[in-house]
């Protein structure tokens, strides 16, 4: 009876999830047209954090006796936020990618994640480590937000200057219903997944490498797709790659710094994984277009690798 109450409850979480990747993604995009900010950068900030709540939720819930949990969720969501998300959007519509995001964005988060690694050597991501990242984080957003106002002084048109500023207020409450229905969404997913999980004994590595991971990263999903069909590829690719940047120096920052995570020897393999899913993407660098081909490479590559961990 539990797990069919939790089958349940699972769906109305999935559900939830729809609705607000529908509501953030709408609101992100009225405030970029409204500040002449573009998709990419709100993508890569308002949604990215929004989508990654549930990530940030999870490891402060498992922060200190469930470690595991904290490392398995942000290897398994980066994983899967390429080869799960992006790979499935790519599948429905060609994603284009432009030139600012093949030799910036994804170098950066090559780089968050070689940073991850090297602080692992020792064997575990200490307080102080955490603090790192969370230095890392700061420094990102300091990147971004310059980022946007450098567009803005670029477009000087001032159209939409005089529209109804009731749009300010209208855009913020869509965003911020959006994550908090993710949000709740992604608790009622993820909970009630790793309770039908257990039913099969499961550990907490592989729970947090393969269930939690992609519990966590349905809202990029969802919101992903959403952004795809309504033409805003570049709110998807920009969710994604500020997702995984995030999901380091953000989720891992917060979670270490409350407890310390310990880091197992095989641990690496999945580091290797989460890096050359990364590096995947460049290939459309000179293209500029992650096509339908590449698509079903990166889910393949994705299934592929959730069968040999839960054979592991």
């Amino acid at each position: 009876m539990e797990v069919i109450l939790s089958a349940v409850l699972l769906l109305i979480g999935l559900v939830m999830l729809c609705f607000g990747g529908n509501w953030l993604v709408s609101g992100g995009v009225a405030i970029a047209k409204k500040f002449r900010i573009s998709n990419l950068v709100i993508g890569m900030t308002i949604v990215a954090y929004g989508t990654s709540t549930p990530e940030l939720a999870a490891s402060i819930a498992a922060a200190g006796d469930h470690s595991a949990i904290i490392l398995g969720n942000i290897i398994g969501s980066n994983i899967a936020n390429v080869g799960m998300v992006i790979g499935v959007a790519a599948i429905l519509v060609p994603l284009a990618v432009q030139k600012s995001v093949l030799r910036k964005e994804i170098p950066i988060m090559l780089g968050v994640s070689a940073l991850i690694v090297l602080l692992s050597v020792d064997g575990e991501i200490s307080q102080s480590d955490g603090a790192i990242l969370l230095v890392g984080l700061g420094i990102f957003a300091v990147y971004t937000f310059r980022s946007a106002l450098k567009q803005r002084e670029q477009d000087t048109d001032d159209s939409d200057d005089n529209k109804n500023n009731n749009i300010y207020l209208k855009s913020i409450g869509f965003i911020g219903i959006g994550i908090i229905v993710l949000y709740v969404g992604a608790i009622l997913t993820v909970d009630n997944a790793v309770v039908i999980a257990t039913e099969f004994g499961l550990s907490e590595k592989i729970i947090g490498l393969t269930v939690i991971a992609i519990g966590t990263s349905l809202p990029e999903l969802i919101t992903s797709i959403i952004a795809i069909r309504k033409g805003h590829s570049d709110i998807g690719i920009g969710n994604i790659i500020g997702s995984n940047i995030y999901n380091i120096l953000m989720i891992m920052g917060v979670g270490a710094a409350l407890g310390g995570v310990l880091i197992t020897a095989d641990v690496y393999v999945d580091y290797a994984i989460m890096i050359i899913f990364s590096i995947s993407l460049l290939i459309g660098l000179k293209t500029h277009i992650i096509n339908r081909t590449m698509g079903v490479i990166l889910a393949t590559g994705y299934v592929l690798y959730l069968v040999t961990t839960f054979f592991k």
